[in-house]
């Protein structure tokens, strides 16, 4: 999927709150900067030479996205600080600035990730069109560094993963129990009432969503799923299974597949109300993370696309995560201890 980083806030955020990689950009960057309360910061001044464009296109831009722009650390010095500012700027970048800088009262600056937000802003610099570039290039390669070329598998770095999948194992074990005991035989019943539970929460049936995350025959779609997107299933399934258990009572004999069908339907609308913030937090981030992490386009989820926090980043990316097969090795003695227990 081409990214556009010129059109979308969304791809910029994913950028600037990667701070795995942000270390990277900047080493091949290497532009000098007054390191002020250990935050490099520039000027107007050198992002117009920088850039290559003049100072008046730079404030046009910060103008025009002034809110985005501060968020990523656009300020105004003033008092002591800018006083510190003032002296490191002439001894370390430039002495000429000397009476220039001397006489503003007040003076804006910006941290390397505002930088690179006009890097992402400025159409007219054959620069930014480098820095963009650039940025998309290290942003892959880190991710890819990262996550060892698994980025279908990008999930099970979370530190909670595997314990999550397991407590969804035995969920998922009464759900299908409760369609062997509570449902007529019948070889679709399972895969048909499993695709009902995605759609419900994430539209998508396991097909659909295979092709989106380009998984073949043989990959599982539930080990690519966040640990949320888990857990939701988990409560769903568990509850759906309640209503199967209830019904057959009731009726005091298995149902058939359309009438647990029917029985499904009516459920779903209970369970949209009374899940609902849930669900809308689980289909963002899927579609959000999707996005970030596997270059994957949940199109019937486009409208739930934000940005990926750096917390996000952190968790599937920094110190932190590891991949599935050194977490188990990690925790094998506490694995011995359940099953003894």
């Amino acid at each position: 999927m081409k990214r556009d980083l010129t059109n979308s806030p969304v791809e910029r955020k994913n950028v600037l709150n990667n701070n795995i990689a942000i270390p990277e950009i900047y080493k091949a960057v290497s532009f000098p900067g007054v390191l002020l309360e250990k935050k490099f910061r520039y000027t107007k001044q050198q992002l117009s030479e920088f850039f290559e464009v003049d100072v008046r296109t730079i404030e046009r831009v910060l103008a025009n996205n002034e809110d985005e722009i501060i968020s990523n650390g656009y300020e105004v010095l003033t008092g002591n600080r800018l006083k510190v500012f003032k002296e490191e700027f002439i001894k370390i970048i430039n002495p000429h600035y000397k009476e220039e800088l001397n006489k503003a009262p007040s003076l804006g600056v910006f941290t390397f990730k505002a930088l690179l937000n006009f890097g992402m802003l400025l159409t007219d610099s054959e620069r930014a069109r480098q820095i963009r570039s650039l940025i998309l290039d290290i942003v892959i390669d880190v991710l890819n560094e990262k996550a060892q070329g698994h980025t279908k598998f990008i999930n099970q770095r979370e530190e909670q993963y595997l314990f999550v999948a397991m407590d969804e194992f035995d969920y998922r074990t009464k759900f299908t129990n409760a369609i062997d005991h509570y449902i007529e035989k019948n070889n679709f019943k399972y895969s048909q009432l499993t695709d009902k539970v995605y759609k419900s929460i994430f539209k998508e049936n396991a097909s659909e969503y295979k092709k989106i995350l380009r998984l073949n025959s043989k990959q599982s779609v539930r080990s690519t799923f966040y640990t949320e997107i888990l857990r939701i299933i988990s409560d769903y399934e568990n509850a759906f299974a309640v209503e199967l258990e209830d019904c057959f009572n009731e009726k005091g004999r298995k149902l058939t597949l359309t009438e647990a069908h029917s029985l499904f339907n009516d459920f779903s609308k209970r369970a949209e109300k009374m899940m609902y913030a849930s669900i809308q937090d689980a289909r963002s981030k899927m579609a959000s993370r999707d996005l970030a992490f596997r270059d994957a386009l949940h199109e019937k989820l486009e409208d739930y696309i934000k940005e990926v926090s750096e917390e996000d980043f952190e968790k599937f990316l920094g110190e932190q995560s590891m991949t599935i097969e050194r977490r188990l090795e990690e925790n094998k003695d506490v694995f011995k201890r359940l099953k003894n227990r």
